[in-house]
């Protein structure tokens, strides 16, 4: 029952072949087609890295001055705990992320694993675990839309 713009369907950036920046011209073209939407929020994923292979776990982010960005990455945080209730991750804000600061609507990233965790990495390329984790950012974003007006977050 929702209406739902994808930024893109496939794996593919968003800029035209022999760009130079071809990472600015893709999140500059994201954010365009955010902004001709207005969505009334945004939901970025992506798979996380980090330099120790022992961190792990989801986690969202959302840009500092955003309230309502504030509000749907907690929810959609903690939706994300059920994949692993030893997860002591918490929606952080995060001011450097471009298509945070970007765009003119509430946006979160969700960071759904660590790409560079080798148990992690495994269970993010099984078809099961990836459908268990779309699930839970769905069960997430359907609870903040439904209680996004009534709700206070802490």
């Amino acid at each position: 029952g929702y209406d739902i713009v994808m930024t893109r369907t496939t794996g593919e950036g968003l800029y035209k072949p022999g760009t130079k920046n071809m990472k600015v011209e893709d999140m500059h073209n994201r954010c365009e087609i955010i902004t001709e939407a207005m969505p009334v929020f945004t939901v970025s994923i992506h798979q996380n890295s980090y330099p120790q292979s022992n961190v792990k776990g989801a986690q969202v982010f959302y840009y500092s001055h955003s309230k309502e960005g504030g509000k749907a990455a907690v929810t959609i945080q903690k939706a994300l705990k059920k994949l692993d209730e030893n997860n002591t991750r918490e929606a952080k804000d995060n001011d450097t992320y471009y298509l945070l600061r970007k765009t003119e609507v509430p946006a979160v990233i969700v960071e759904c694993g660590f790409l560079t965790n080798p148990e992690e990495a495994k269970k993010l390329q099984e078809e099961s675990y990836q459908k268990q984790v779309a699930e839970l950012i769905c069960e997430g974003v359907k609870d903040y839309l439904d209680h996004s007006a009534s709700t206070t977050y802490n």
